[in-house]
């Protein structure tokens, strides 16, 4: 729910342990907090690049149509929304060798919010620089990062030694997805004009 937000960033083991004891149900999840979060994003990146434009850094502006825009922004959400729930797969996958057996639901919660950092960095794209919105993801997946390590004994009961394997794979696949979503927008938002 929107209401972790906060404490995903002030107190995010306890807030990982309190999400846990919710069992929350994944079409639960993404009502009230991935179709909210993933929306900031899309948002942002529509106003950015219909009002400002992409940026590259040499000074010129690329601006792309409301039209072309919001068909980018609809295909962006989609893949979004696709990509917690196939990272909640890959989860799910590593985790269910392990004592704790987590279920498919806890390990696509567990993406849903494990998430949050990066749907807020989203908020950059009213500023479509690609540099800064580089940097800003960076961040945002270090956060990331840190949540899935925090979250995997207090969320997925996988101890943090036994659970080395599961991290960096995780981190890893996440990683590339990133950077898949990350190719695929700056494609589409940065020259949606030659392809819509």
């Amino acid at each position: 729910m929107i209401n972790h937000v906060w404490g995903l960033f002030a107190h995010p083991e306890p807030e990982m342990q309190q999400i846990r004891r919710e069992h929350e149900s994944v079409p639960h999840l993404y009502m009230h907090h991935v179709l909210l979060m993933a929306a900031i994003p899309v948002v942002c990146s529509f106003i950015g690049t219909t009002r400002v434009g992409w940026s590259f850094g040499d000074g010129e502006y690329l601006r792309i149509l409301p039209s072309t825009a919001l068909a980018i922004a609809v295909v962006f959400y989609l893949l979004m929304l696709g990509a917690v729930a196939a990272m909640g797969q890959v989860i799910h996958l590593l985790a269910s060798h392990y004592p704790s057996h987590p279920t498919r639901n806890d390990c696509i919660v567990f993406a849903g919010y494990v998430a949050t950092p990066m749907f807020l960095s989203g908020v950059i794209a009213l500023y479509p620089m690609v540099w800064l919105c580089l940097f800003v993801g960076a961040l945002a997946l270090a956060y990331s990062g840190y949540l899935l390590a925090v979250g995997m004994p207090a969320f997925l009961g996988i101890d943090r030694q036994q659970g080395l394997l599961v991290f960096g794979s995780t981190l890893g696949i996440g990683v590339l997805v990133l950077e898949l979503l990350l190719a695929l927008a700056v494609m589409m938002w940065g020259y949606g004009s030659h392809f819509f």
